[in-house]
């Protein structure tokens, strides 16, 4: 997917926001800013989202020497989900079908972005998974049963700490021994490094690997040869996150989006409205 004329402001908040998550200094905040709008005024728009994001967030840790900005807020989103927990494996063992309520709880658990939404209340968080649609349209479920049912190696690439709670849940259904769990290379955003799924037990549920990149998203040619390699041969690839749809929609393999459509850009591209709890399917 291509960046929209239309990105370009939220890639100024998105600058601010992280500015002042990472330094009190005014003077620091202004120079971030300063050198986004550069930045923006030379970006390639063929490039997708995510790689512009990238390359904010880099300046930021470069300037104010902050390694993982987001990291606070990565761990009070983890302690959120994991007092959850409970009431979410409940309503999966209750469900008529399971896999479905955990496909529904993952992707409500989208929510949880910093890069659209600077901050997430509790209770907020709360009516968002306990809302879950019952339905994720018979079509496109059908089509992820099918691909699911068949697959015996799947590839689970991961967006948001805390999310990661409500992807566990799926993982379970699915049947760890054949997923491999991927989280980025390194701090971008509030997104889920090995930092965080070793907190949370991830790596003695499933198979845990990193994909050697600092983007909000999955650019391939920025990735590990190892998780390319692992990308090719996977019978199923479920991507979570508009992150990794911007960057990986248009890939020629059997990719599984489920995300929160969280934009109007978004909204546009795959004909929904903003809100929707969305499972698409690609390749």
């Amino acid at each position: 997917m291509n960046t929209y004329l239309d990105c370009v402001p939220c890639f100024m908040r998105q600058a601010l926001e992280a500015a002042r998550n990472a330094t009190d200094d005014h003077g620091l905040r202004e120079r971030i800013l300063r050198d986004v709008l550069r930045m923006a005024s030379e970006m390639d728009l063929s490039q997708p989202p995510p790689a512009m994001g990238q390359a904010i967030h880099r300046r930021v840790r470069e300037l104010t020497g902050a390694p993982d900005p987001y990291r606070a807020a990565k761990r009070k989103y983890n302690a959120m989900m994991l007092a959850a927990l409970p009431e979410l494996r409940a309503m999966v063992s209750e469900a008529s079908e399971p896999m479905l309520t955990a496909a529904a709880l993952a992707i409500a658990a989208n929510a949880i972005d910093m890069g659209v939404t600077a901050d997430l209340a509790e209770d907020a968080l709360l009516a968002a998974l306990r809302g879950a649609p019952k339905d994720l349209g018979e079509g496109a479920w059908a089509e992820f049963r099918h691909r699911a049912d068949v697959a015996q190696s799947i590839l689970y690439l991961a967006d948001n700490a805390g999310e990661i709670v409500a992807d566990r849940l799926l993982i379970e259904e699915l049947g760890p021994d054949r997923v491999t769990l991927v989280v980025r290379g390194a701090p971008i955003l509030n997104d889920v490094t090995l930092t965080e799924a070793e907190e949370l037990g991830l790596t003695e549920v499933v198979e845990v690997i990193d994909n050697g990149s600092d983007s909000p998203g999955t650019l391939l040619d920025d990735c590990s040869e190892s998780l390319r390699d692992r990308f090719e041969a996977a019978d199923l690839i479920i991507a979570k996150g508009q992150g990794n749809y911007e960057s990986l929609s248009g890939a020629p393999r059997p990719i599984s989006f489920l995300l929160k459509i969280k934009c109007p850009v978004i909204a546009g591209v795959v004909d929904l409205p903003v809100g929707t709890h969305a499972l698409l399917h690609g390749g």
